[in-house]
C-alpha cells in the first residue's frame, strides 16, 4: 500500500540527506586530521542536528532505518511504502 506524501516529507528527507553528507565529509576529514578540535566540534554539532531531524521525521512519517536502528509504532510500519530510500 502506498501513501501520498506531503511536501514536508520531502523537505525533511532532503535536510536529513544534506546533514548526512556533511557528516560523511567531516568523518573523512577527521580520519586524516584527528586532532582538529574545531572539526570535531562541528561533527558533534551536525550529529546532534541529525538526531533531531531524524527524530522529528520518524515521529511524523515512521522509521528511517530497520534492524533495530529506528523504533516502530503499532501497527508494524515497515509494510508501508514508499520507504525513505525509495523516494
Amino acid at each position: 500500500m502506498s501513501h501520498v506524501l506531503d511536501e514536508a516529507y520531502y523537505k525533511q528527507l532532503h535536510d536529513l540527506q544534506a546533514v548526512d553528507f556533511v557528516l560523511v565529509e567531516l568523518n573523512l576529514y577527521l580520519d586524516t586530521h584527528p586532532g582538529d578540535e574545531a572539526a570535531i566540534a562541528q561533527y558533534n554539532q551536525f550529529a546532534e542536528l541529525r538526531k533531531r531531524i531524524a527524530e522529528q521525521f520518524e515521529s511524523q512519517y515512521g522509521p528511517l532505518m530497520n534492524f533495530g536502528h529506528s523504533l516502530s509504532r503499532a501497527p508494524w510500519q515497515w509494510k508501508e511504502a514508499p520507504w525513505p530510500w525509495q523516494v
